[in-house]
């Protein structure tokens, strides 16, 4: 498994990160769990295999969790640790994890919201300390999203809805 932007896994944070994974989604019924980085790129897939751009999804997630970054700020918040989008017979669940990784959850109706948010907590502590010591070892902690990603974020945003 490679490593997004400046940092880099070792084949036992991989696994690490598999259990951690699998663990949650045994425990939750939740269908898929991926980790998207903060800059856009798919780090990690566990659960089923989803029918949709992989790619285009984890831009998309990294651009939604900073909008609602900004939509923090202008409440007075630091941030929305943690972001709940319903649909019909699909929904997702986003969380961050140690400011640098994104933990994504998809689910539909053989769980419930209420489930997979007790399961997730378990989980989050897990992951924040297996990326916190990733990062620490990479001498990478310092958080952040390139300015750069920003602008691709909000074309490949406009390109979606064409403006």
């Amino acid at each position: 498994m490679s490593g997004a932007s400046s940092w880099s896994f070792r084949e036992d944070d991989s696994r690490r990160i598999q259990s951690i994974l699998s663990a949650f989604l045994g425990e939750s019924n939740a269908r898929t769990a991926l980790i998207v980085d903060r800059t856009g790129q798919m780090v990690s897939t566990a659960g089923e295999t989803p029918a949709f751009d992989a790619t285009a999804f984890a831009s998309l997630t990294a651009a939604d969790f900073s909008a609602n970054d900004q939509l923090a700020r202008m409440l007075g918040e630091n941030e929305f640790g943690a972001l709940f989008h319903q649909g019909e017979r699909e929904s997702m669940y986003l969380a961050d994890i140690a400011r640098r990784v994104i933990l994504v959850v998809l689910f539909d109706n053989r769980t419930t919201l209420g489930l997979v948010k007790l399961r997730v907590k378990t989980a989050v502590v897990q992951l924040n300390q297996v990326f916190t010591d990733m990062f620490n070892r990479d001498g990478t902690s310092a958080p952040g999203v390139e300015s750069e990603f920003l602008g691709e974020a909000e074309d490949e945003i406009d390109k979606l809805f064409g403006s």
